[in-house]
């Protein structure tokens, strides 16, 4: 079908997770087959490239950004715009691409790296009116640093003009053709206008409804990394192709499409440091016995991020987390099951690393799909992995053309010199 290799069991580039550490860990992660099978089935989630070395350094600055791409922008995403930035670049020259789409480009970092970095012509989409406003100010600081970079340096001559991104506010409808998105600026004519469409970590269906607008004959590339598949509408985000349609089984629940946009190295790492931070698992698993029995209608309520987890009492998260869901956190507590509760941390943990053992396959068949999509229109398609995952979980990225590149595919991957 022409999809990425497999990466199969003791093949080069494939490891064994690393087991020492929680006591559950040896047992979770699992010592034969069934381990083997999860990872010969799973696309290889490792660059071609080595562990990035632009952090080598300092851990929060990319060698490979100057100083003003830099600047509100966290490591993880300074590495996410510049490989992904860069691929969209050499997408674009081959294709011939006149203007790229950033769909549900946030505070625009990738936009303006494209942009102002790259000298790519860039419309970025975005539905929040205050994201878009705080990326038009960024805009023109980046523009403002850049020219003061300039001045000090007058012996750096940068070539032609800079295009700051165009920014549009507008939400995309998954069910619906968006003409704001395909249209093109107002320098380049409509009859020579070839879009390129890319979204970095697009939510849930957002990054459906780019593989729809790449159908339209005036886009001729996409570059598209998606994300939060546990928000996918089914029927409607999943499944897209006629042959993961016609596969028995194919259903995947929401607890198995939340698994998979977890972060499967960081946990491993995590398991190996046997930290008291995995005592987590047990205390929301305990504190959702305590919802479902308060409010048994309350189904998955998001709990924001409670600080220091193992420096509390069971008792306590549980009271923290109630009135992060909008509970009374004095409800009256059952302090004997939840004691009996934590006991059960270890199994806990082993169930938790379990499930995550399989969100590398979960992910593998919602990419799959989107990639059979394409292909089954007769688009040629190829998922590669751009992102170390160690920085970046969610790093495949499903790169699509109207025409063959053959071989030339695997240059997008590679590492800039």
């Amino acid at each position: 079908m022409g999809h990425t290799p497999l990466l199969m069991a003791g093949s080069p580039g494939w490891t064994e997770p690393a087991t020492a550490g929680h006591t559950a860990a040896g047992e979770a992660w699992g010592r034969g087959s069934g381990q083997s099978t999860a990872y010969a089935l799973a696309f290889t989630r490792t660059p071609g490239f080595q562990t990035p070395s632009e952090f080598l350094e300092n851990p929060s600055q990319s060698s490979r950004l100057t100083a003003p791409f830099r600047k509100h922008v966290r490591p993880k995403k300074q590495h996410e715009i510049r490989r992904l930035g860069e691929l969209v670049k050499k997408l674009s020259d081959l294709t011939g691409c006149t203007q790229v789409v950033d769909v549900g480009s946030g505070q625009g970092h990738l936009s303006r790296f494209m942009s102002l970095g790259l000298g790519l012509m860039v419309k970025s989409i975005e539905g929040d009116q205050r994201l878009v406003e705080r990326a038009q100010r960024l805009d023109q600081e980046l523009l403002q640093a850049l020219q003061k970079e300039e001045k000090r340096n007058p012996q750096v001559v940068h070539t032609g003009p800079r295009h700051r991104p165009h920014h549009v506010v507008r939400w995309v409808d998954p069910t619906a053709l968006c003409e704001e998105l395909l249209l093109p600026l107002e320098n380049s004519p409509q009859s020579e206008a070839r879009l390129l469409l890319t979204g970095l970590h697009a939510c849930g269906d957002l990054s459906v409804a780019l593989l729809r607008h790449f159908c339209r004959p005036e886009v001729a590339a996409l570059a598209s990394v998606g994300c939060c598949y546990m928000k996918l509408s089914d029927p409607g985000g999943y499944p897209l192709s006629q042959w993961v349609a016609g596969l028995p089984g194919r259903e995947l629940p929401y607890r198995l499409r939340e698994g998979a946009c977890h972060a499967l190295e960081e946990y491993a790492e995590r398991l190996q440091k046997a930290g008291p931070g995995l005592r987590t698992h047990c205390y929301r698993a305990a504190l959702e016995t305590v919802i479902r029995r308060a409010r048994p209608e309350l189904r998955r309520p998001g709990v924001q991020g409670i600080p220091r987890v193992h420096e509390l009492k069971i008792e306590e998260y549980v009271q923290r987390g109630l009135q992060r869901v909008g509970l009374d956190p004095h409800l009256p507590l059952n302090l004997a099951a939840l004691r009996a509760h934590q006991a059960q941390e270890n199994r806990v943990v082993a169930f938790f690393s379990l499930a995550l053992l399989l969100a590398p396959l979960v992910e593998t068949l919602i990419l799959l799909d989107r990639l059979l999509y394409l292909q089954e229109q007769g688009f040629h398609a190829e998922l590669l992995p751009i992102f170390s995952p160690e920085l970046s979980p969610r790093n495949l990225v499903l790169v699509a053309t109207k025409r063959p590149l053959g071989e030339t595919f695997s240059v997008l991957e590679t590492e800039d010199s």
